[in-house]
C-alpha cells in the first residue's frame, strides 16, 4: 500500500505512467462547464464519474435486450440473464472470490451490511459483542446499533489516534470471548486512512469472531483479494467504482451463506411456495429477492472491465502522485489544517481553513467550477474525535490531474480573499 510518507517523497519524481489526457476522453461529464468554468470534479469519495463504456453497456441493454432475468424462456430473457450472470463472474474474478455463488448483488454497500446484520445477525444474543472502529461510515455503525437493540448485543468501538489511524493494540484488547462479529472499513471515506485489514482479520479470527470488511472506498483504488484477506464478508458499491448507482456486492463465504436465513422474501429467492411453507433457492439467489437492477449489474461488469483495462496499480500510483502533490501544496496555506494524516492513506484530502466554515469554502470552490464535499461525510464520530463540525474533502480518481489540484488551491486562495 502506498503511504502518505512514500507519496510525499514522490513529489519530485516523474508523474506515473497513466495517460490521463486520454482517459479523460472516456468520461463525457468531464467536458462540461460549471458556472462558466471547466468542471474540476474532486468528489470521488462520494461517487465517481462514469466512462462511456459503462453508459453504453446500460443503454445497449435497454435498447436491445431489455427483459427480466432467470425466469423467461424467450430470447431476450436469455440474453439478459447471460449478460447479468457474466457480470457476476467478472466481479468474482475482480475480488478473487473462490466461487461465483459467493457474489450476492445488492443495491450497494449499505444494503450489503444491512443484509449481514439482518440475516447473520439473527444468531447474536444478549451479551454478545460487535466490534467496530471509531472511523466507520454511518452505514457501518447504524445497522449494528439496530442489531444490538434487537438482540441485546453490545457494541464496542476501537479508537483512532490523532493521525486518524486505528490503534491496533486497543483493537486487539477489545477482542474477547464474547466478540461475535467485527466490522471494519478498509479505507476511511472521511480521512483516507487505510487499515491493515489482513492483520485485523487474523486477530479477530483468533478470538473466534467473523469479520465484515467495508470496501466501499478501497475497491476502486486498491487491489482486493478476499481469499488472501481471509475475510468472511466484503461489501462494496458500484457507483464508487466508475459503475452505476443502485448496484453493489456482498461477498460472503459459501458456508456462511448456506446457514444464513433469507434477508427478504419474494420472487427469485424461492424454489417453491405454498401456504403450508416455502423453500429457498440456491446461492446466491436465496438473497436476491425480486427483480434486480439488471442494467446496473451489467453496467458494473463494464466498470470492472474498464478498471482492469486501466490497471489498479497504475491508478494507485497516479492517485498517490496527486495526493503527494496536493499535500505539498498545503505548505503554502499555514491556516489549513489537514484532518487525517495516516501513514497508509488513500487519495483523500480532508481539511479545515481557519476562520471559514467548510460550507462557505465549498460554495466558493463551486463558483470556480471545483466540486468538493463539505460536511461530516456520514462519519460524525470522526468529526467529534477531531473536534470539528465538518471538513472540506477533496478526493481524487484516475482522471484527475495536477492542474486540477492547482485549481483547488486557487479556489482556496479565493475563499481566503473573500472571507478575510
Amino acid at each position: 500500500m502506498l503511504s502518505l510518507v512514500k507519496a510525499m517523497n514522490s513529489v519530485t519524481q516523474q508523474p506515473p505512467a497513466l495517460d490521463v489526457i486520454r482517459r479523460r476522453q472516456d468520461f463525457p461529464i468531464l467536458h462540461r462547464e460549471v458556472h462558466a468554468h471547466p468542471l474540476v470534479y474532486l468528489d470521488n469519495a462520494a461517487t465517481s464519474q462514469k466512462p462511456w463504456s459503462v453508459i453504453e453497456a446500460e443503454r445497449h441493454y435497454y435498447a436491445h435486450y431489455n427483459a427480466n432475468i432467470h425466469r423467461g424462456i424467450h430470447q431476450l430473457s436469455q440474453e439478459a440473464t447471460d449478460a447479468y450472470e457474466a457480470a457476476r463472474d467478472k466481479l468474482r474474478d475482480f475480488i478473487h472470490a473462490r466461487r461465483r455463488e459467493e457474489i450476492v448483488f445488492t443495491r450497494g454497500t449499505t444494503e450489503a451490511i444491512n443484509l449481514v446484520a439482518g440475516s447473520y445477525g439473527q444468531r447474536l444474543q444478549a451479551g454478545d459483542e460487535i466490534l467496530i472502529s471509531e472511523m466507520e461510515h454511518h452505514s457501518n455503525i447504524v445497522p449494528w446499533q439496530l442489531l444490538c437493540q434487537r438482540s441485546g448485543a453490545v457494541l464496542q468501538v476501537a479508537p483512532i489516534d490523532d493521525a486518524g489511524q486505528l490503534i491496533v493494540e486497543q483493537f486487539a484488547n477489545l477482542l474477547g470471548p464474547r466478540t461475535r462479529l467485527v466490522a471494519l472499513t478498509q479505507m476511511s471515506n472521511a480521512l483516507g486512512s487505510i487499515n491493515p485489514v489482513k492483520t485485523l482479520i487474523e486477530l479477530a479470527h483468533r478470538a473466534g469472531a467473523v469479520v465484515l470488511v467495508d470496501g466501499a472506498q478501497a475497491v476502486a483504488h486498491l487491489p482486493v483479494d478476499v481469499t488472501d484477506l481471509d475475510c468472511d464478508f466484503y461489501a462494496f458499491s458500484g457507483h464508487k467504482l466508475y459503475g452505476p448507482t443502485g448496484i453493489g456486492v456482498l461477498y460472503a463465504r459459501t458456508a456462511l451463506l448456506e446457514t444464513m436465513p433469507p434477508y427478504q422474501g419474494g420472487g427469485d429467492m424461492i424454489k417453491s411456495v405454498s401456504f403450508a411453507g416455502s423453500t429457498w433457492n440456491d446461492l446466491p439467489y436465496k438473497f436476491e429477492a425480486g427483480t434486480p437492477n439488471i442494467a446496473g449489474g451489467i453496467g458494473l461488469g463494464a466498470a470492472v472491465d474498464y478498471v482492469r483495462n486501466v490497471g489498479l496499480d497504475a491508478i494507485a500510483a497516479h492517485e498517490a502522485d496527486l495526493l503527494a502533490y496536493a499535500t505539498a501544496r498545503v505548505e503554502e496555506f499555514p491556516d489549513l489544517t489537514l484532518i487525517g494524516t495516516a501513514r497508509d492513506k488513500g487519495a483523500i484530502l480532508s481539511f479545515t481553513l481557519a476562520g471559514i466554515h467548510p460550507h462557505d469554502v465549498g460554495t466558493i470552490l463551486d463558483a470556480q467550477g471545483v466540486a468538493v464535499r463539505t460536511g461530516h461525510h456520514c462519519a460524525m464520530p470522526v468529526m467529534e474525535h477531531f473536534g470539528v463540525p465538518a471538513t472540506v474533502r477533496a478526493s481524487f480518481a484516475l482522471y484527475n490531474t495536477r492542474h486540477e489540484v492547482d485549481a483547488l488551491f486557487s479556489g482556496l486562495a479565493k475563499a481566503r480573499e473573500i472571507f478575510r
